[in-house]
């Protein structure tokens, strides 16, 4: 047995870059042999150090996605029997271990021994830009269960000795629609691992393996201090927030997260009862009830960050955070629950979380980020009758202003902080011509700091059968919210042909089939703003009009700032107008569409909602959900909830598999 061994301070930080340095190693390894676009370009990738009993203490700290930086492999890690020197193991399944979130992502480990004792784990993760299903790229919001998603591989050995398993290669191309960029995407992922394994040992052979042994858990309890005391700076108290989707379905009603929020001393409860039941449709969140999940904390891991920049990151930083997810809601979904668009309702859990943080501290936190990143592939012919199969990046929405900054344009965080596509590189890649690439004027919510600017991209397609598929599609309806007098963002847009006589809205559609020549223009949404717009400087307005991303009308219209066609400013007008300005100060400004959705959807009648679901078997919920938001239509008045009710009596009258009444909650 080796003797437990105590580090100081200094020494823990020093081991804390080494042990950063060798995940950023890995993803270098990773970026530079990878060979789809989604990997080495959009870095939808992601490398950790993790412990015999599956906790991540380590990660990048600039390179990848930084959804995973708290990942607990434990689950999938206690699927394997025993552990071979040298052997290479990895899960693409979302529902074994609930470590692979849906079936694009595998997640790749290798143990790590010295002297024949498992020291600790190298481990990444790549998103494969298809892995078979339905539809090109795997996901879509259509899709109802999870065998149309994909080839799922469960935990299992596919290296030893220098070699792959042959048969499950031989699976792997008989099912994907690109099967040699999946292969060059796997052997990376082995260079990846075998750079890993390599750093630890020089690290071992550096500063000893007691030392190496210890610093593992010291730095899980390094990160749990820290995190701790940020959160008792966090007012006590408990903060009620819910968002939505768009669409819980193909042409389905909103998806509604809620969250409770509750802060006791150095403690995180996240309540998310009130959520909606999973969903016929792929959306939901294979978490498996995992009460830190990685998918569920990331919101807490964004608020921690902003209130100090420092904050080691690894699994110890949500030690302190418990979540309530009910089984069979959109946040703890059952097999066979379609999970591939998951990380839509992901961001729309983290806005949830975000709202209720921004009311424990409103001086602190930013409004409402873009909250979608529609990730586009196109699939088509090249001149020489190839087929072509590619990612061409995330286009995004715009940060939320903050109590210092504007938000940042065309990248919120919690869109993970995924890379673009260079134009040039895309246009190499596939034979597509890319038009336009920018940022929409006057997208970000108007407020003393502005909402960032989102991103939009078009491009035209040349052979027929070309698929384009635009997944995560999502705040066509219901904006970016804005704080403390800041307005809502700019809903997104997604159009075929926008210019010409075929124009088609094409909404939150995730899969367009296009002719040759059709052009397709996509605009993510913009984030929402903080404050009072008539606070915002003057020279400030001038200057996001200088620089693009407000119009002349917007910054008359949204700031009252008077700007005459030659560029030079009004200062008489400018005066009268911003006089004319409001004082109304909201403390959210949700926007037309959210705030004429709850005057019949409030918050009473989806707790009777709630209340009759959470009775129900999981396999009726979506249905039922469906048949109560069919009869309720009318804004609220003297029946209040109680609509709720007569409207589920009447379905289970229908229905006598139902129970035949629900009463109303005390």
């Amino acid at each position: 047995m080796l003797q437990k061994t105590t580090i100081n301070r200094a020494m823990l930080q020093v081991l804390a870059d080494y042990c950063s340095a060798t995940t950023e190693a890995m993803a270098h390894t990773l970026m530079r042999t990878a060979h789809s676009s989604f990997v080495k370009e959009t870095e939808d990738f992601t490398t950790q150090l993790v412990t015999v009993q599956g906790e991540t203490f380590a990660s990048p700290k600039g390179l990848g996605a930084t959804w995973f930086t708290n990942l607990d492999y434990g689950p999938a890690l206690r699927m394997i029997d025993h552990y071979e020197e040298g052997a290479i193991y990895l899960t693409s399944d979302p529902y074994s271990g609930h470590v692979a979130t849906h079936a694009p992502d595998v997640h790749a480990w290798k143990p790590v021994f010295h002297n024949g004792e498992l020291v600790c784990f190298v481990a990444c993760h790549v998103h494969n830009t298809d892995v078979g299903g339905a539809v090109p790229a795997s996901l879509s919001r259509s899709l109802v269960e999870v065998h149309q998603e994909g080839i799922r591989i469960p935990p299992m050995k596919v290296w030893q000795n220098g070699e792959f398993d042959q048969n499950l290669l031989r699976i792997i191309d008989t099912n994907v629609r690109m099967p040699e960029q999946n292969w060059g995407d796997l052997n990376a992922q082995i260079a990846c691992l075998n750079t890993g394994e390599a750093k630890v040992r020089e690290m071992i052979k550096r500063f000893g393996i007691d030392v190496i042994m210890a610093c593992q858990s010291e730095l899980l309890d390094y990160a749990e201090a820290q995190a701790r005391k940020i959160v008792s700076t966090i007012p006590d108290g408990e903060y009620f927030f819910a968002d939505y989707a768009d669409e819980d379905s193909d042409g389905g009603v909103p998806c509604r997260v809620a969250v409770t929020l509750t802060v006791k001393g150095t403690e995180l409860t996240l309540d998310f009862t009130g959520s909606d039941p999973q969903l016929g449709s792929s959306l939901n969140m294979p978490t498996g009830g995992n009460p830190r999940h990685a998918l569920v904390t990331i919101a807490v891991v964004l608020v921690l960050s902003t209130l100090d920049p420092h904050l080691v990151l690894n699994a110890g930083t949500t030690r302190m955070v418990h979540a309530i997810l009910p089984e069979g809601t959109v946040m703890n979904a059952v097999a066979p629950a379609a999970v591939g668009m998951r990380s839509l309702v992901v961001a729309v859990s983290q806005l949830a979380l975000l709202g209720a943080f921004q009311q424990a501290l409103p001086d602190r936190l930013a409004a409402s980020p873009g909250g979608a990143a529609s990730l586009l592939n196109v699939k088509t012919i090249d001149r020489s009758g190839r087929q072509i199969m590619a990612s061409i990046g995330p286009v995004s929405g715009g940060g939320g202003g903050s109590p210092q900054r504007d938000g940042v344009e065309g990248s919120g965080g919690n869109r993970s902080f995924l890379r673009n596509t260079p134009v040039e590189i895309n246009e190499v890649e596939v034979p597509i011509h890319i038009e336009r690439y920018g940022l929409v004027p006057d997208s970000g919510g108007a407020g003393k700091y502005r909402g960032g600017t989102a991103m939009l991209m078009e491009f035209q397609v040349f052979s027929p059968n070309s698929v384009v598929t635009a997944r995560n599609r999502n705040r066509t309806r219901f904006a970016s919210w804005g704080v403390l007098g800041g307005k809502a963002g700019m809903t997104s847009s997604f159009f075929r042909n926008p210019d010409d006589a075929r124009r088609q809205d094409l909404g939150n559609i995730d899969v367009v089939r296009c002719n040759p020549g059709d052009v397709i223009r996509i605009t993510g949404p913009g984030g929402g703003g903080y404050g009072n717009p008539a606070e915002r400087p003057v020279q400030s307005v001038l200057s996001d009009l200088h620089a693009g991303f407000i119009s002349r009308n917007g910054a008359a219209h949204d700031y009252g700032v008077i700007v005459s066609a030659e560029g030079n400013l009004d200062v008489a007008a400018t005066e009268l107008a911003r006089a004319r300005f409001g004082i109304e100060s909201k403390r959210f400004e949700f926007g037309k569409d959210r705030e004429k959705y709850e005057a019949v959807w409030t918050g009473e009648r989806y707790d009777a909602l709630t209340t009759i679901l959470l009775t129900l078997p999981i396999t009726w919920r979506f249905y039922v959900k469906h048949r109560i938001f069919e009869a309720v239509t009318d804004e609220v008045g003297s029946g209040g909830a109680r609509a709720v009710f007569d409207a589920y009596s009447a379905i289970a009258a229908r229905h006598p598999e139902l129970p035949a009444s629900v009463p109303p909650a005390n």
